[in-house]
């Protein structure tokens, strides 16, 4: 059995992510496309490579530009143009569970952010969020001493 390719993996990851947004399973994608859910699965775990136009059907079905599956890959693999060089790239085998992109609070937020039609009402969100964000790490840098243990004053207030 071949490696994966960096740049499979990256696509399949990407695929796969925007299928969840939109909260398709891999049973319709596979039907749009015209191929089964387990192919599916294995374009997103980077175990098969998607054709030319597999990819282009997928990107329409999907409502993205092809180039979206592309979008975030990083600088080394996209300068990686065949197996042979990529061999000694390592695919990122970080924890599924740990990547905020594939968590379902985060695909239930996306989606309801993006059911808000005002372009003014969701910037509101964006500056909301922004905000809520760095008070809070504003507080907790307060809140802990260097080795990241509460102080004593705090933990006596709460």
């Amino acid at each position: 059995m071949t490696a994966q390719h960096p740049i499979d993996v990256h696509v399949g990851k990407r695929m796969a992510q925007r299928r969840m947004l939109l909260g398709m399973s891999q049973i319709v994608l596979g039907k749009n496309i015209g191929v089964s859910f387990r192919q599916i699965q294995k374009y997103e775990r980077g175990l098969n490579r998607l054709s030319a136009s597999r990819l282009f059907e997928a990107a329409h079905v999907l409502k993205v530009p092809v180039d979206y599956f592309f979008g975030t890959m990083s600088k080394a693999d996209a300068r990686t143009p065949t197996r042979r060089a990529s061999r000694d790239l390592k695919c990122e085998s970080a924890d599924p569970a740990l990547d905020p992109l594939t968590q379902r609070e985060t695909l239930k937020l996306m989606r309801a952010y993006y059911r808000i039609q005002s372009p003014k009402i969701r910037a509101s969100i964006g500056v909301l969020i922004k905000g809520l964000a760095s008070e809070e790490l504003s507080i907790r840098s307060s809140n802990c001493d260097g080795a990241g243990h509460r102080c004593s004053a705090d933990s006596a207030g709460r």
